[in-house]
């Protein structure tokens, strides 16, 4: 027997005693681990660096052990990642001047000092901001106007994003990262909320959910993005159930439905019907149900009982119980804790995916 399979043997052995509750201080240990050094296997995903600093260091803030963090040093760190223009004709030219993900996305200046090859993408440029959210940057300090206008070129006609300048597919994820950046940076000049609107609204499926784009199948992390960037736009209520919905813009009572069927026979809940359960979607389902004002409905304690079987016992959550932990999975698990309140979690900010505190800092 090799050694991945006998751990893997020994912590299934060891499940009712690792499971048997939230286990804070072995998470800890767990992310500092992280945030010092990742293993080996994160070497393929090199160009998501800074969507893995996100998961360990947004982690680190839920459970209240940012005195881990050496904020001087990761401000720095993801400020380097920024693309910036050199002249101010260049926020309209087609690019996008936002963050790149990784080193290996990241090209220098030319001998002139122009940005030539410019990798900057979406879904990276969200990471960065929300981490700088995270350990209280000044946002004052960051060219945000750069960053909006230049967003702008990446809105398609039919409101829909695309991550990068250079043309890559556009749905629901996009857009959600579109509206989080321009809350953050309380400038709205990025995008077209409107036409966003419309695109979001023509993804909603005949049972409720939201898929990715229109007429696709319902999907949990795209009814999150969905339900999430209406509300950061400012074309929903919080606590949507109990308001009069005869004039919302969206079919609550159908969404709602639509997400409580998602929790399954085991507790945890699934992504899309007869898919297995997945720590994951404890949060983009739970987040949605937040927001509509449905969360009490679940089933708190089964939910409880599925994250559990997914805690490893030297810490970190899995995709599914008893498997290996991964940093996605590990800070989803989090979050999933935090929508049920879980002692010594902090507050979630569930339309941003960070701490309430971090949120809401000026």
């Amino acid at each position: 027997m090799d050694s991945e399979s006998k751990l893997l043997e020994e912590s299934s052995a060891s499940s009712s005693s690792s499971s048997s509750g939230f286990d804070r201080d072995r998470h800890v240990t767990f992310l500092e681990l992280m945030y010092q050094l990742l293993p080996s296997q994160y070497q393929t995903q090199e160009i998501n660096h800074l969507t893995l600093a996100y998961f360990v260091i947004s982690s680190l803030d839920l459970l209240g052990a940012m005195d881990r963090v050496d904020k001087d040093i990761v401000a720095s760190w993801v400020l380097s990642f920024q693309a910036l223009p050199t002249k101010k004709v260049e926020k309209t030219n087609g690019e996008f001047y936002g963050f790149c993900g990784s080193r290996s996305s990241q090209f220098p200046p030319d001998e002139d000092g122009d940005l030539i090859h410019n990798g900057s993408h979406l879904a990276s440029t969200y990471c960065a901001l929300a981490i700088l959210k995270v350990i209280g940057y000044d946002f004052s300090n960051i060219d945000s106007e750069s960053i909006a206008i230049s967003m702008r070129n990446l809105q398609q006609s039919d409101g829909s994003f695309v991550p990068v300048h250079i043309g890559a597919e556009a749905d629901l994820r996009f857009v959600y990262c579109a509206a989080a950046i321009c809350n953050m940076l309380e400038n709205w000049s990025g995008m077209d909320r409107q036409k966003s609107k419309t695109y979001i609204l023509n993804c909603q499926s005949y049972d409720g959910g939201f898929g990715l784009t229109p007429g696709s199948e319902s999907h949990g992390g795209g009814t999150y993005c969905a339900i999430a960037s209406l509300r950061l736009m400012g074309f929903i209520e919080d606590d949507l159930l109990s308001r009069d919905n005869s004039s919302s813009i969206i079919n609550a009572p159908l969404l709602l439905e639509w997400c409580l069927q998602k929790q399954a026979a085991d507790g945890g809940f699934q992504g899309r019907p007869n898919k297995p359960a997945d720590t994951c979607y404890a949060f983009w389902i739970g987040s949605t149900l937040r927001i509509l004002g449905g969360f009490d409905l679940i089933n708190k304690k089964a939910l409880k009982g599925f994250l559990l079987t997914c805690q490893f016992k030297y810490g970190g959550f899995s995709k599914f119980p008893r498997d290996f932990p991964d940093l996605y999975h590990t800070y989803y698990g989090f979050t999933a804790f935090s929508l049920l309140e879980e002692p010594n979690i902090n507050s979630l900010f569930v339309e941003l995916g960070i701490t309430e505190a971090s949120a809401w800092r000026i």
